[in-house]
């Protein structure tokens, strides 16, 4: 299967996705997100859409063969390239086999348990529109036949992947975060896009805003009034009772936090915050602030602010709408799988 075969099958895959989520195709989309939720409780439906649209968008024909143009068409010599695939949202690990397959190379897929419904049912649809691909993509338990990794994982498994996987080309992930930059600036408008940013996924992915960085004095209810139409959030239980319990944590404690009926805010210096609670710091100047971010680089996924006008960062509302040379930890996957010749 050559390049332009392998490139005809992912773009008429992001035309399936698109089909998928039209008024017509209602009944097998309804069926497909009721198996994944009952998989996995935190895939409702909302995400599930949120997570197959943000596929299509990827594989649109013009995007995808610019990308794909800047890289080897064909490897000298196809690897077999074990995948470990997380599973905190949906279809998370989509742009990794989306690299190995596109590349040239096979695709052995270690889904996350957490992920089989969709993972499946995409590499299915795949195949079915390319049944070339059937022997490219092996779903394993094992990885032993790989001769390179791509793993994406906590810091404590990242571990794990050094001891079994370090002797091999590879890349690993570790923990990283997503942050928000306000600036006092910004309008109502502004900040109610901000929640896409925060409440996407339930807040479970990398690229999920867990920080803000505002300035001294910064008044937070303005951002809190803004967040208002998330409360819905409320309506899964499992994001209830964390919600109930991290206020409970921050009360028993006695940590100042305000506290939006569905959103605790809390200063704290840490990046990483549980779900339902949102963390903030405070920068006195743009060098104060500049400073701090480049403190936090290294776990920092993405960085988000009003219009994307903070250099190097996303628009409020686009943390999750990835492109395709939005790589994972800022590591380019397909530079490393075309240097695997």
């Amino acid at each position: 299967m050559l390049h332009a075969d392998r490139l005809a099958a992912f773009v008429a895959l992001g035309q399936r996705l698109a089909a998928l989520l039209t008024p017509a195709s209602a009944d097998e989309l309804t069926e497909l997100t009721a198996r994944a939720r009952n998989n996995n409780p935190w895939f409702d439906a909302p995400n599930v859409r949120a997570a197959l649209d943000g596929i299509a968008y990827l594989l649109r024909e013009e995007p995808l063969r610019q990308w794909a143009a800047r890289y080897p068409p064909e490897p000298d010599a196809p690897r077999p390239v074990g995948v470990v695939m997380a599973g905190n949202i949906p279809l998370v690990g989509f742009h990794d086999a989306l690299c190995v397959l596109l590349s040239g190379h096979r695709l052995l897929a270690k889904l996350s348990q957490d992920d089989t419904v969709l993972m499946r049912w995409l590499l299915n649809e795949l195949v079915q529109l390319e049944p070339r691909f059937a022997e490219a993509i092996q779903l394993v338990e094992r990885l032993n036949a790989a001769d390179a990794f791509i793993a994406t994982g906590s810091d404590n498994t990242a571990r794990y992947f050094e001891y079994y996987f370090g002797r091999k080309p590879h890349i690993i992930r570790r923990n990283r975060t997503s942050l928000a930059v306000l600036t006092g600036r910004e309008s109502d408008h502004d900040l109610g896009l901000l929640g896409e940013d925060i409440f996407r996924y339930y807040g479970l992915g990398c690229r999920n805003v867990s920080k803000l960085y505002a300035p001294v004095g910064y008044d937070f209810t303005l951002l809190l009034d803004a967040l208002q139409p998330w409360h819905r959030v409320l309506e899964h239980n499992r994001y209830q009772n964390n919600y109930d319990y991290n206020k409970s944590i921050l009360l028993v404690n006695r940590v100042p936090h305000l506290d939006s009926g569905f959103l605790l805010l809390t200063p704290s210096a840490q990046l990483v915050s549980p779900i339902s609670v949102l963390h903030h710091g405070a920068y006195a100047n743009e060098v104060d602030l500049a400073d701090q971010l480049t403190d936090v680089a290294a776990q920092t996924q993405c960085l988000v602010s009003a219009g994307g006008l903070y250099p190097g960062s996303f628009p409020f509302g686009k943390a999750q709408q990835p492109g395709l040379t939005d790589y994972a930890d800022g590591v380019d996957t397909m530079a490393f799988l075309a240097g695997l010749e």
